[in-house]
């Protein structure tokens, strides 16, 4: 790997902040104070911040442990659990990147919208209309450009955009700790306002866990170290930008939550129409805060959708070279970058910006769906690091490590919910079909062990109730 193609700590862990904040942090406020009062939230957080810490360093250990291997989301899962698992792996988060990343250019030109559009002349909408579908193209493909264009250069530019986007957080903290009231923030300590009357629909563990199934979803990007570790100017860089980049997301996140909480009631905010943080900053410095706060996030979900562009475009790349993906992914252009594997991403998230034009909010039942397929490859994380641990007889601080990860993922995927991970069943079946055709056209025939076996066979007999259930939701 050349210099030309090497990314240092600053802009490695510049990513991992980037990619884990998007548009979710600018609703947070609204989000936890609709659920919990004060004392689930810190409670909420609390355990949040310790299964997240632990899966950060869990991708800190295995960069250390395996320094042999790259990609992270990928690799560890094949060489822990085999192809088929590997692939899986990466199929299901490159599906989960690529959909979702499509959600940050609508979420862009809705905020765009709010400047221009007017109730007589709609330019953008919801990010849906045909001006918007022609502008998010086009952010699209000005992006394929930079990131073709080289590796390096385009987490040069994410580095810069980290920290437009990261200032006014910080300024929003530092005027919420300014106006921060104790008593405000006490008056609603338990929550009594919130889920009616029965007692049951406000305990402090519901709106724990109320809180805890919101913030599911703000740390994905955790990997993006890991994804883009053979890029590191030193493989000691991975970790350390990894569990850097999560201490500073998670400050930013409880800080913003809670000192929100202090400048207005809990009711309030939890009243207030989205990105929320703008309406607690407009009460606190007036209506320039809420055109801060838009502008914030436009520049925030673009740097964002660059940073998840780069490790959409690595995952295939990386499994190209294992068989699992077609080996037209393998090829590098003259800045190093797999032309192939990007133009397959930028092709797939034109396709997605043109559902979203045609279908509306109907596109937001996929983007659910795939990003539910993320979680599985965290889980993998801290139980191949487990798998290491006892196998080779590592110190107890790895198999403490993966432990905890392995038991927080565990969770958040039993807490997303059945139901997506049931239809994303049927989003994993055409995978099968790719992996079939890369590993014959690669080894001349199909490979695969009994248990392989076997997980293909639940997935064939689990297809049946995911058809019907999908075709289900379709017509009612």
């Amino acid at each position: 790997m050349s210099s030309s193609s090497q990314i240092g700590l600053t802009a490695l862990t510049a990513l991992v902040i980037s990619s884990m904040i998007g548009s979710g942090i600018f609703s947070l406020p609204q989000n936890m104070a609709a659920v919990a009062g004060s004392q689930a939230l810190l409670i909420g957080w609390l355990i949040t911040g310790i299964g997240i810490v632990f899966l950060g360093l869990s991708f800190a250990c295995l960069s250390k442990l395996r320094p042999d291997l790259n990609g992270g989301i990928y690799t560890y899962a094949r060489d822990g659990f085999g192809d088929l698992v590997g692939f899986f792996s990466a199929w299901g988060y490159w599906l989960c990147t690529t959909v979702g990343i499509v959600g940050y250019l609508v979420v862009a030109f809705e905020a765009i919208g709010s400047f221009t559009d007017t109730p007589g002349h709609v330019l953008f909408g919801q990010g849906n209309t045909f001006y918007a579908f022609l502008g998010e193209s086009a952010v699209a493909w000005l992006i394929y450009w930079l990131v073709a264009s080289g590796i390096k250069q385009a987490a040069g530019v994410n580095l810069v955009a980290t920290f437009v986007k990261v200032f006014p957080l910080v300024l929003f903290i530092g005027l919420a700790a300014y106006f921060f009231q104790a008593d405000i923030f006490l008056a609603d300590w338990s929550g009594a306002g919130i889920g009616g009357t029965q007692e049951a629909d406000n305990s402090i563990m519901a709106q724990v866990k109320n809180t805890m199934l919101i913030t599911l979803w703000v740390f994905t990007g955790i990997e993006g170290a890991a994804v883009l570790s053979k890029h590191a100017r030193r493989r000691s860089d991975i970790g350390k930008a990894t569990v850097i980049g999560v201490l500073i997301t998670l400050a930013l996140y409880v800080a913003i939550t809670v000192l929100a909480q202090g400048v207005l009631p809990r009711a309030d905010i939890a009243a207030m129409a989205n990105p929320s943080m703008a309406g607690v900053l407009a009460h606190m410095v007036g209506h320039w805060g809420k055109v801060l706060i838009s502008c914030c996030l436009i520049v925030s979900v673009l740097s964002s959708y660059l940073s998840w562009t780069l490790y959409a475009t690595e995952i295939p790349h990386l499994g190209a070279k294992n068989g699992a993906f077609p080996a037209s992914f393998i090829k590098l252009n003259k800045n190093e970058v797999p032309h192939g594997s990007l133009l397959f991403t930028t092709l797939t998230v034109q396709l997605c910006l043109f559902l979203v034009w045609q279908t509306g909010n109907s596109y937001s039942a996929l983007l659910m769906i795939s990003t539910s397929m993320i979680l599985i490859p965290y889980f993998l994380i801290g139980a191949y690091l487990v798998k290491l641990s006892f196998t080779q007889n590592l110190a107890m601080k790895y198999k403490i490590i993966g432990l905890l990860a392995t038991l927080y993922a565990a969770w958040i995927v039993y807490a997303a919910g059945t139901e997506y991970l049931l239809f994303s069943v049927l989003l994993y079946l055409p995978g099968v079909l790719l992996f079939l055709y890369s590993q014959y056209r690669r080894h001349g025939r199909w490979r695969f062990n009994g248990y392989e076996k076997v997980i293909l066979l639940v997935l064939l007999v689990l297809a049946v109730p995911a058809l019907m259930r999908f075709i289900g939701s379709l017509s009612a």
